[in-house]
């Protein structure tokens, strides 16, 4: 746990001041109890190293994972997801790439073993389907104690197994923001995620399948998340990472900022990107609005249960508003955040028992970003 007498501003100066003197490190624990027991991977120093050490320590997860993986999703569209076009994607989006990432996936597979090739097509996956999700940020006098919640529901293809192989990675990257990724054993892309300046990135697939081939000349957003968790120190800048970047595909996004109290919503159509304010009357949820308060629900009735508790919004009414809205049959990851406290609950599918169906787990960033407890830990 954090001592008293360090604040987080200390911390991270600290893990700054670590520098290049930072070697690969990491350790492995993990949070929750038995059948909801999550793997935890804590890992510092250069993206390659980050990357190395983490496919070390959950090498057999992510080998087995990789593996069904692209059996499964081959076997069930063996065009969409052949070889061959798993290679055409990914060629497609690397230009465009953080070379950070790239860096990482590298290490990844020096730390499994997995071929680079293997781990690109599993990386690409993503690019070339579809999802449909949804996310819910409040904050200020629409929240109980003025925090910034925020929700992130994945819902996606259960019959690919991901959620068999859960894996939470916190980053205390060399340079850059430390932040968490919650996702898969052998995934370094980020479908959502918390930096340590209270950053938290949602997001909502639109592209419909009659938009299929896409044009994937771009950065995809499991790519961009991971760079906005890298370098956002505040919401304005995270907005000005989304601006810059190549899109592709069809998006919604609700990016919140914990620490000044403020989250916004984009519509994210290639090439355009609109930005939406708390209370906009030009939102496409119009006149569903209100201050403090961004959300894209595809229409599943997230609005009248936030306004019979608004003011009042806290974790736990989070998380109940979270579990009524999913794509019911493919929800394999809930994340609720309190991004001013850095702290989530997060539930992954248990098979085919869905994710809303589950107990979620309460996980503190802050308990990871002591470089004495870390010290510690990796010392083991």
């Amino acid at each position: 746990m954090i001592r008293n007498k360090l604040t987080l501003v200390a911390l991270l100066a600290i893990w700054s001041a670590f520098g290049s003197t930072v070697l690969a490190d990491g350790y492995l624990t993990s949070v929750g109890d038995g059948a909801d027991e999550i793997p935890v991977v804590v890992v510092r120093g250069t993206p390659y190293e980050m990357g190395r050490k983490q496919g070390e320590l959950i090498k057999d997860d992510a080998v087995q994972l990789t593996a069904t993986f692209m059996t499964l999703l081959q076997a069930s569209e063996p065009e969409r997801y052949s070889n061959d076009a798993l290679d055409a994607a990914w060629k497609a989006v690397a230009p465009y790439t953080d070379e950070r990432f790239k860096e990482e996936l590298r290490g990844l597979a020096d730390g499994t073993g997995i071929p680079l090739q293997t781990l690109q097509r599993t990386h690409a996956i993503p690019v070339i389907s579809n999802y449909s999700c949804s996310a819910i940020a409040a904050w200020g006098d629409a929240t109980v104690d003025g925090h910034l919640y925020q929700t992130r529901n994945l819902d996606w293809e259960l019959h690919a197994t991901a959620q068999d192989h859960p894996c939470i990675v916190v980053y205390l990257p060399e340079k850059g923001v430390p932040h968490v990724n919650i996702t898969f054993a052998g995934f370094i892309g980020a479908n959502t995620g918390m930096n340590a300046n209270g950053i938290v990135l949602s997001e909502m697939g639109d592209s419909p399948e009659r938009d299929f081939p896409f044009d994937m000349r771009g950065v995809h957003f499991t790519t961009l998340f991971r760079t906005a968790l890298y370098d956002a120190d505040g919401l304005d800048q995270a907005i000005e990472i989304f601006q810059q970047a190549k899109r592709i595909k069809k998006y919604h996004y609700v990016v919140g900022d914990g620490k000044n109290l403020r989250a916004v919503k984009m519509l994210a159509h290639a090439p355009d990107l609109v930005i939406w304010e708390a209370n906009d009357p030009t939102d496409e949820l119009a006149p569903n609005v209100a201050a403090n308060l961004v959300y894209q629900d595809e229409g599943r009735g997230a609005f009248g249960p936030i306004q019979q508790i608004y003011g009042k919004i806290g974790a736990q009414d989070m998380i109940d508003i979270a579990c009524q809205i999913p794509i019911k049959g493919g929800n394999v990851l809930d994340v609720v955040y309190d991004a001013t406290a850095l702290e989530f609950w997060v539930a992954y599918a248990e098979k085919l028992d869905e994710a809303y169906k589950r107990p979620f787990v309460h996980v503190k960033l802050k308990d990871y970003l002591d470089p004495d407890v870390f010290e510690a830990q990796a010392s083991r």
